[in-house]
Formats: structure tokens, sequence, C-alpha cells
């Protein structure tokens, strides 16, 4: 992706800057310093957006009172480590790191671990005890940071620790005979692998999505001379093709922790153990390493089926998944069901130049929404949602609703995210969320000429396994000629 951001930056240069800036008010680096005063010359940029962003700009300095004298006398010239490592800022970093947390795999329910039942724990990997991996790229400075295999130390009395692999890309399979080692003495077994910024980072992009280096070898190794449940904790910022331990039976669970901050160690040994229960998803496709071979620059989101390409985002990829974004298990099974009081059928008016007429594409009458702007408010309807938890454990999650519409145009996305929000719902408890959904916004697609429409007909709202129907009618069948 790198080069191809140097392809467009230098097409945006020969293009010199244009517009009014679409807003933006400063920029990260010297691009507008080296580029602006040529663009405003030739006509290209007005000075008032300038003047514009200087206005915004200069009014955030003066309420910090940057021009009211001695800085350490005003309000905020005090801030210091106090204030940044307060309990309560620290509380959020680890509620942050906790709600990040998916789980991916948990084959025969081997999560939470019992601390009654585990004398031994062997913790190996990489990531394990990595504290700079923990804080991605671009951080500010921790107060503390937890490691998984702190974390874990804080629960169990005999760790057992190997990195089996010294960093993430490694060459060599020397490491591995003490980490088989340890597995195959401990009670159980969690290793902690993935990538870090030696990886992925600006400026430098993955060429392939599997575990970098020998880290893969390391893992199936590490599994089979384990005699306890094996966990696989995740830690990356992107997508990582894990196929082969999503179907090895002898590691039992995977994590995926992202890069979880300070307090990441902490809130991974909580999950572990069964503190907390996970409730986080997927926030993008998990493609396969095949999925490398598709061109760069190929950036189309639609698939193309003549020529076999599958096509980008969960929208419209047809191709096969490691995990689909919005995957994410729990500690507890929910179920959802539809409130009867939930809207069913809704009228929009349209009018003449809004209307599209049937052609071979497009089977039945569709509002062009960008000019539909008052049927668009008069149209919006609530949906609520009853979610039930079964298990044995409070839990919040995130609850994702997606609509799948009736549009029968060329390049119509299989689903859309609706909307999310996260619900906590306390064991054997049921608790009720809604939902406001535009029509126009939520329930509209795009077809290939950039045209935005809604399509009469059932559209179908999902979560999870539960499914509710609004049928949506247009009140005007007059057609876009302006005839009747």
């Amino acid at each position: 992706m790198e080069s191809l951001r140097v392809h467009i930056m230098i097409f945006i240069k020969q293009q010199d800057l244009t517009g009014d800036l679409q807003g933006m008010d400063i920029n990260c680096g010297t691009y507008l310093l080296r580029h602006t005063i040529s663009a405003i010359k030739k006509g290209k940029v007005e000075e008032s957006s300038i003047d514009r962003a200087l206005f915004n700009l200069f009014s955030v300095r003066m309420r910090l009172g940057l021009f009211d004298g001695d800085p350490k006398r005003q309000k905020y010239g005090n801030l210091g480590l106090r204030h940044v490592c307060s309990d309560e800022h620290r509380h959020l970093a680890l509620e942050a790191a906790r709600e990040g947390i998916v789980l991916l795999k948990n084959g025969g329910n081997i999560l939470p671990l019992l601390k009654s039942q585990i004398a031994s724990l062997a913790v190996i990997g990489p990531n394990a005890n990595a504290p700079a991996t923990l804080i991605g790229d671009y951080p500010g400075i921790p107060c503390k940071i937890t490691t998984p295999l702190v974390g874990l130390q804080s629960y169990i009395q005999t760790i057992l620790y190997a990195p089996g692999c010294d960093y993430v890309n490694c060459s060599s399979n020397e490491g591995f005979g003490e980490a088989a080692r340890i597995a195959a003495k401990a009670d159980a077994v969690v290793m902690v692998v993935g990538l870090d910024l030696s990886q992925e980072t600006e400026g430098h992009d993955r060429v392939s999505l599997n575990l970098p280096g020998e880290q893969q070898n390391m893992v199936s190794e590490v599994a089979r001379a384990s005699r306890g449940p094996v966990v696989l904790v995740l830690m990356s910022g992107g997508p990582v093709d894990v196929s082969f331990a999503k179907t090895d039976p002898s590691i039992s669970s995977i994590l995926w922790v992202g890069y979880p901050g300070e307090a990441g160690g902490q809130a991974l040994a909580q999950v572990i153990f069964g503190d907390y229960n996970p409730g986080g998803r997927l926030p993008m496709t998990w493609y396969p390493q095949a999925f490398t071979k598709v061109p760069m620059n190929v950036m189309n989101m639609r698939p193309n089926f003549s020529t076999g390409y599958p096509g980008r985002t969960y929208r419209f990829y047809t191709g096969t998944t490691v995990f689909q974004f919005g995957h994410g298990l729990s500690y507890s099974n929910y179920s959802y069901t539809f409130a009867s009081m939930s809207i069913n059928r809704i009228i929009l008016p349209a009018f003449n130049n809004q209307v599209v007429s049937p052609n071979t594409e497009m089977a039945s009458n569709h509002i062009y929404v960008d000019d539909n702007t008052v049927s668009c408010e008069k149209g919006k309807f609530n949906v609520q949602v009853s979610v039930h938890n079964h298990g044995r454990m409070d839990g919040s999650h995130a609850l994702l609703m997606f609509a799948k519409s009736p549009a029968t145009h060329r390049g119509a996305p299989q689903r859309q995210l609706i909307g999310f929000k996260r619900v906590h719902v306390e064991s054997g408890r049921s608790t009720e969320v809604q939902f406001l959904v535009n029509p126009c916004d939520h329930l509209s697609t795009v077809t290939e000429d950039g045209r935005r429409i809604l399509s009469p007909g059932v559209h179908i709202f999902m979560i999870g396994d539960a499914q509710h129907l609004v049928t949506l009618a247009i009140e005007n069948n007059t057609y876009a000629n302006g005839n009747g």
C-alpha cells in the first residue's frame, strides 16, 4: 500500500492543491508548507480557506491560554504525570484493552481456565514479554506496562517461560526445543505470537498474511508437545492467516488482542482466567494468504466474476475468509429477538424527479436518495431488540445489526452494517436495545455509476441468527420522465 500512497501523492503534486482543502486545518508533515502558496497563486485554493484554518487553530491556542502570559499560571499550565496516570485513566486503559479482546476460537469451551486446575502454566512466544509491542505505533509514554507474562504471573504461581522465537520474524528454530519442553511439563500453555512494528507500520507494509518467520512452525511444534490445553494469543494490528491453528484440534482457543496498550497483559490474564467475559468483534475481514495474489492497485470494492477478482470488504468479498468481519465469541451464549412492536412496513413519499423507471437492471421503481432529503426524515423508524444471556457469567459484547437490501442492480452489497452498540447483560437476564434506522442512510445502495438508490421490497435486518423483515414501499409510482 505504501507505493500506492506514493503514486497518489505524486498525482496530487502534479495537479497542485485544489478546492477548499475539504475543511482541513492542519497537515501532519510538510506537504501544505511546500505547495499551498503555489496553489493560491494559480487560483486553485482560496485565501479564505487559509484564513479559516488559521482562525480555528489559533482559537484552540487561545482557549488553552497560550497568549495569556506564563503558561504555568494558566488553567492547563501544570498538567503532569499525576494527571495522566490517575486511577481513572489507568482503569480506562484496562477497560479499553478488555473490550478490544476478541475470542476467535474456543474448542470444547476450554476457556476460561480454572485456577484450581492449573498448578503450572507455560508462557511462550516472542510477544509474551515484549513491552514495546503492546503499545503499537504513535504511542504516548505509558504509565506502567503489564506484559502478558507479568499479567499471567499474578494468577499462577508456577510460570514456565520461553520465547521460542527471540523476535517475530525469527529465522531459526533454535528455541523450539525449550518451548516444547516446558509445554510438555505445564498444565496449560499460553502462546503469544503475531506481529510488531518491524512488520507493519506507517511506511512499511506486509507482503504476507502468514505469521512471519518461523512462528507457525513453533506454534505447531509446541501444540503437539503440550500435555494440556493450548491458548494461542495473536498480537497484531492487521489480520493474520492462522487457518492452520483454526483447524488444529490441539490448539484449543485463539484470542486476538490487537496492540492492547499498557494494561494489555492484565486484561488478557483476566479474560483467560474468567474474571472478564470477552465480547469484542473483529473490525475487519481476515483474508487468507491467497488474497495477497490480488494486485494491490486493484481497489474496486465490487467483485468481477469474469476475471475472478473476489472484491473487498465484508460487503462485497466473495472469497473464503479465515474469520469474518464482526466475528467474536463469548463465554456466554446470547440470543436475540426482534420485538413484536418493531415496525414491519414503511411507505416513503417520492417526487417525479426522484423515481427511477424500471429497466433491465432494476426490476422496480427506486428512489434517488441524494434528491430525497424530505422523505428520508419522514421515514426514520426504530428497531427494538431483546438480548438474553443464557450463560453463567455476566457479560458485555458488541451487538452488530446488518441489513440486506432487495436491490438487484449489479454489484449490490451482500449485507451492510447499520449500527452497533455495546450491551451488558447479566447472567440469565435480558435487556432491550434500540436502533434508530434512517432508510436513506442505512437501507440504500450505490450503483456502479455512483447513484445512491433506495429499493422497494423486503429488507432483511439481521443480528446473529435473528432476522426481521421490513417491507419498503414507494408512494409515488410516477416515472422520472415526468409523465402522469
